[in-house]
């Protein structure tokens, strides 16, 4: 089994900054693409950004110039660098990967559980 666990989440000002890990352990044998998602209150979850093993990388417009994603294959983490936060942007953000896993070879999205970030004054 795979687990991914965020961290990183608080409260913060508008205009302020923080970065989001998410670290994934268990049976990994490589990891594919790796995402961030977010939900707010009485939404539905949206994509925000996403990155390939190859460091391609892709925003939804409200993350883009803001927002940056990056990985590091050696500890299996993802990041998320939010910059010039905004009340809009207050939710519980996810993290997702598809992994490829050792002893069963099967690829497979996983998801985190969410850290929540507030966005106000």
């Amino acid at each position: 089994q795979v687990q991914l666990v965020e961290s990183g989440g608080g409260l913060v000002q508008p205009g302020g900054s923080l970065r989001l890990s998410c670290a994934a352990s268990g049976s990994i044998y490589s990891i594919n693409a790796m995402g961030w998602y977010r939900q707010a209150p009485g939404k539905e979850r949206e994509f925000v950004a996403s990155i390939t093993r190859g460091d391609s990388t892709n925003y939804a417009d409200s993350a883009k110039g803001r927002f940056t994603i990056s990985r590091d294959n050696a500890k299996s983490t993802v990041y998320l660098q939010m910059n010039s936060l905004k009340a809009e942007d207050t939710a519980a953000y996810y993290c997702k990967m598809n992994v490829f896993t050792r002893g069963t070879y099967t690829i497979k999205d996983y998801w985190g559980k969410g850290t929540l970030v507030t966005v106000s004054s």
